[in-house]
């Protein structure tokens, strides 16, 4: 089942400020980690700065992508139009992993968030 609002997904994480929110973590004038500027790494020598929405709504818009590419090769292979069973199963398992991927790490922001929330100040 393909993601069907990327686009609203990218717009609500590039809508989000997490400096209004480090602003009530910051204690005794400690300067607090800009979450919206993570360095990715360097890319064929060049420093690439992304921020945390975009990099999350760009892996979401790959897992879409992966899932939209196994409907079709599932899609083709049922009306005959391909007949390369191994590859359509290829496209389906990377989609699988991809998701159960996904989720995973949904699962442990989701499990830190609460450990956050947890702390006392």
């Amino acid at each position: 089942m393909p993601i069907e609002t990327v686009g609203s997904m990218k717009s609500i994480l590039n809508d989000y400020s997490s400096k209004d929110w480090t602003k009530s973590a910051e204690l005794d004038g400690a300067k607090a980690i800009n979450f919206n500027e993570l360095s990715i790494g360097d890319i064929e020598g060049t420093q690439a700065k992304q921020s945390f929405g975009e990099m999350l709504a760009s892996s979401i818009a790959q897992v879409n992508g992966l899932q939209q590419e196994a409907n079709t090769a599932m899609q083709k292979l049922a009306s005959g139009e391909k007949k390369n069973l191994p590859e359509v199963m290829m496209a389906v398992e990377k989609a699988d992993i991809a998701f159960r991927t996904m989720n995973q790490i949904r699962t442990k922001v989701i499990d830190a968030y609460k450990e956050v929330m947890r702390m006392q100040i």
